[in-house]
């Protein structure tokens, strides 16, 4: 560690110490009157988490949860930009002015196939087959509070800079960061905040994987398949073979490489040679320049597919997004508001609803953990989010409280049954806390953020930024709807 480096470790550890006193305005004046900002918004931060997870938006459709917090910030004296990087259902809010520049993510994208009541046994809700499996409800609204929590210190005077919450569509294999980071929005940023709900508390950057998405489509010809088969030419029989060769591939491929798809059409009947069939593809590595490699060759299967079945190929190449760059001034920053401040615990009622669901689990955890805190830096985590692309042009730090019952897995309908009760506010609420507290330090000390963009130039090396996204490529916008035959 350099003495830049640090002294910056040094003042965070000051930093946290600061002492309550709330201003007679309502203002913030010292570090720990964060307190009381966020707990006296935490009905209106869990009305707003409840109405997201209740509508449950796919990605590129949260108009209503997009609209829910850009008006509540804006209700508080943020400037709102809305439907930035071509994107509708995005913005970005802005309170202060001058430098530091801190952003806070939020994201309210739900996933498909895991409606649920916020109840401890399997129960999908009526409606839309959509859920809040990742908890991107509480993301957002809990990123709402902490920004408006930095934004009372700001008014009140005790400290400069500006903080922004950024609105981020479509996290969920939409890439919307990576559209945003590409068109600049991120280029004037001091430093980046980020969190997720998870199954208990961690702080300190872990890396992740760099992932690619693409859609196959295959069309063929119909033709009844018992009485005139061979006038058919089967786009399923494509999928079918793009699968197969495609799992051959992974014998092929480096260690850590991931590939997964699902088949989104494959035909509407036994007897009908299907003419229309369509696969979805994601393909992963801790290195991007990895990731597109293997997806090159993925592609070149795909092409094989469609000679060997005389059909034809359209790929919808839905773009990539790079894995995590860590930023250990600023993760040291966080894990030390998140020791200070730390207080999750269950009620007896939340405890006999855990156990309940812990039925479920495969593998359940000590309900205990819920009050623990882990460090995962230097760690490389197996999952992949679009922050990566944000962390690759602007300094980032990214923490993980607890939503959800230990034992949980992301993307499961007990992650969704948990962020709909008072186990999911917990979490989300200590999340306002940590991001607020840190955001505080990194305003009230540019060198910490110094430090960190020193940091991040050494990670950069001779590695610039470029989004993973061919030229002129548009979001996505709907890749969340059924595929045209």
């Amino acid at each position: 560690m350099n003495r830049r480096m640090r002294a910056a470790a040094a003042a965070c550890c000051a930093l946290v110490l600061l002492p309550l006193a709330p201003a007679a305005g309502g203002g913030v004046v010292e570090k720990a009157g964060l307190e009381a900002a966020v707990a006296e918004r935490a009905e209106l931060l869990w009305d707003a988490a409840r109405k997201i997870w209740e509508w449950a938006e796919p990605g590129y459709q949260e108009t209503k949860s997009s609209a829910l917090l850009g008006s509540l910030v804006e209700e508080e004296g943020f400037e709102v930009t809305r439907g930035v990087a071509g994107i509708p259902t995005s913005f970005v809010a802005s309170f202060g002015a001058g430098r530091p520049v801190i952003a806070i993510l939020a994201e309210f994208d739900a996933l498909p196939g895991l409606s649920q009541e916020a109840v401890p046994t399997r129960s999908p809700r009526e409606g839309p087959d959509w859920g809040h499996a990742c908890g991107h409800h509480l993301f957002g609204a809990g990123s709402l509070g902490a920004a408006l929590a930095v934004a009372d210190g700001i008014r009140g005077g005790a400290i400069g800079g500006t903080v922004r919450l950024y609105g981020t569509p479509a996290e969920e294999g939409g890439g919307a960061k990576a559209f945003m980071a590409r068109d600049g929005l991120f280029d004037d940023v001091d430093a980046v905040l980020h969190w997720h709900p998870g199954d208990g508390n961690s702080a300190g950057d872990p890396t992740n994987l760099a992932r690619v998405a693409a859609k196959f489509r295959y069309r063929g010809r119909s033709a009844h398949a018992a009485a005139s088969p061979e006038a058919g030419r089967s786009a399923l029989d494509a999928v079918a073979i793009l699968n197969y060769g495609a799992e051959l591939l992974r014998e092929h491929t480096p260690d850590r490489t991931r590939i997964h798809h699902v088949i989104t059409a494959g035909g509407d009947a036994p007897n009908v040679v299907p003419a229309f069939a369509e696969a979805y593809y994601y393909v992963r590595h801790p290195e991007m320049d990895v990731a597109r490699s293997i997806y090159d060759r993925l592609v070149l299967v795909a092409e094989g597919a469609a000679h060997a079945t005389e059909t034809e190929l359209e790929i919808e190449f839905l773009g990539g997004i790079h894995n995590l760059l860590p930023n250990d001034t600023l993760s040291r920053v966080s894990l030390a508001n998140f020791r200070a401040l730390i207080d999750i615990g269950y009620t007896k009622a939340e405890k006999a609803w855990a156990v309940k669901l812990q039925e479920s689990l495969l593998k359940p955890r000590p309900l205990a953990s819920v009050s623990e805190l882990s460090d995962d830096t230097g760690k490389t985590t197996l999952g992949s989010t679009d922050v990566g692309d944000v962390s690759w042009v602007a300094p980032t730090t990214g923490i993980r409280t607890a939503c959800w019952v230990p034992g949980t897995p992301a993307h499961s309908w007990q992650a969704v049954a948990a962020g709909g009760t008072t186990i999911g506010r917990q979490g989300m609420l200590m999340a306002a806390r940590v991001l607020a507290a840190t955001a505080w330090d990194l305003l009230a000390d540019p060198s910490i953020v110094e430090a960190a963009r020193e940091e991040l130039d050494r990670r950069l090396a001779d590695r610039p930024y470029r989004a993973a996204l061919e030229e002129g490529q548009q979001p996505p916008l709907d890749y969340r709807k059924a595929p045209e035959r």
